[in-house]
């Protein structure tokens, strides 16, 4: 055994089987070099795949498994670790990140019961072609005893998918909530060490994947207040030995206030268009309110996710291509109706060559948003005077309504 200042671990090369504290360990892998999530989700800095081991007096229990990529990573840590029986394969959550060892686990322990909710367990036996007879269906609030150590496990649907389930375990005061406070940090530390850049990478998860569910998560947070909480291991990324830290600022992102931001993705074809970007952004920039430029062509859907967390107002600008909006503009105003902001208002800034309805494509496309959208700002060309004075009216009447909503300070 080799100790680090916060924890132990046993060496197994590159794997390693981490403590968290007595006879609890997480055995999953990190994975630093993965670029992409659902083929969609950009991995700045990779990702892990956390699985939990408890051993217990009476019985061993493995918290989720982890992606088929990593399979074997798992199985060797589980042999260092020398495991040999797992009672219960607890399933919170039916992705294949989580859930797409299983099949592994149980033929490695035929003895293992998986324990999870009906809807879980329905998932699983349609994606991982999984024996009904092997599951044991818990509903919320039943317990699993291992003897000297209870489990006890808690519907949390949408965080992100209908079936999800986050466990308590009593004796330590740890939550392993699955992929809730969730993010995607491939590090060696097993705890949460630089808080600034855990921090950035879990507001990223929350807005790439969590923002939609904002409103089911509002309700969660109200159910975990109160319960004495030590440690909240997650699914992806460091454990939270300060769960106050995430907590606060899940509160902070879910909460409806906004503030006095201005979050403007845009692209341009010939000029036009970031012309009147440039004067719109400079003219905010001049009356103290602060603006976020994305240029869609390069700019990491990531961070135009995040910036979107807190922003009172999108303005999204696009020039017309074939009668419609460019299509990487198209693609993120797809983005910002299935994230759902808490965002306020938004416009159209945008150009034309001869003509089109690019202004009520995006309109459709924004379907899902309840705020009140301002009306747009398109030149024919290259902007001339009536069009900057329209822009300078379209900034003025944001910041009107960022003041009348006592968002300026």
């Amino acid at each position: 055994m080799i100790y680090s200042s916060s924890y132990s671990f046993y060496s197994c090369g590159k794997m390693a089987v981490k403590e968290l504290t007595e006879d609890i360990f997480e055995v999953g892998a990190a994975h630093y070099d993965r670029e992409l999530f659902d083929e969609l989700i950009p991995l700045p800095d990779g990702t892990s795949y956390n699985a939990y081991l408890i051993m217990g007096e009476e019985g061993n229990a493995l918290i989720d498994t982890v992606d088929p990529s990593k399979t074997e990573r798992l199985m060797k840590n589980l042999e260092k670790a020398e495991v040999d029986k797992i009672d219960y394969l607890i399933s919170l959550h039916a992705e294949q990140d989580h859930s797409g060892s299983i099949p592994h686990v149980i033929e490695k322990y035929p003895e293992a019961t998986i324990v999870t909710d009906s809807k879980c367990k329905d998932m699983l036996v349609d994606h991982l072609h999984l024996d009904e007879n092997v599951f044991r269906v818990i509903d919320d609030g039943d317990e699993l005893s291992l003897g000297d150590k209870t489990l006890k496990f808690m519907y949390m649907p949408w965080v992100h998918w209908p079936e999800t389930l986050v466990a308590y375990l009593e004796e330590k005061n740890i939550l392993f909530s699955c992929d809730f406070f969730g993010s995607h940090l491939a590090t060696s530390n097993l705890f949460v060490e630089d808080e600034r850049k855990a921090y950035l990478a879990a507001k990223r998860y929350y807005a790439e994947i969590m923002m939609p569910f904002r409103s089911s998560i509002q309700n969660h947070l109200e159910r975990l207040d109160g319960m004495d909480i030590d440690h909240i291991a997650t699914s992806h990324g460091p454990i939270y030995d300060d769960p106050d830290f995430i907590l606060d600022a899940y509160q902070e992102w879910v909460d409806d206030q906004t503030k006095s931001e201005v979050v403007v993705p845009y692209v341009s074809m010939h000029g036009s268009t970031n012309e009147m970007i440039e004067h719109f952004v400079d003219y905010l920039g001049q009356k103290d309110i602060k603006v976020k430029p994305f240029n869609l062509t390069t700019t990491d859907l990531g961070e135009l996710a995040m910036s979107l967390v807190d922003a009172s107002t999108m303005v999204l600008g696009t020039p017309t291509v074939l009668v419609g909006a460019h299509p990487k503009a198209i693609y993120a105003a797809h983005l910002f109706n299935a994230l759902r902001p808490k965002t306020r208002y938004a416009s159209i800034i945008g150009s034309y060559g001869w003509g089109g309805r690019m202004p009520d494509q995006i309109k459709d496309i924004l379907s899902n948003f309840n705020g009140e959208l301002l009306d747009p700002v398109i030149s024919k060309g290259h902007p001339d005077k009536e069009d900057i004075e329209d822009l300078e009216r379209l900034a003025n009447e944001i910041i009107q309504r960022h003041e009348e909503d006592d968002l300026v300070k």
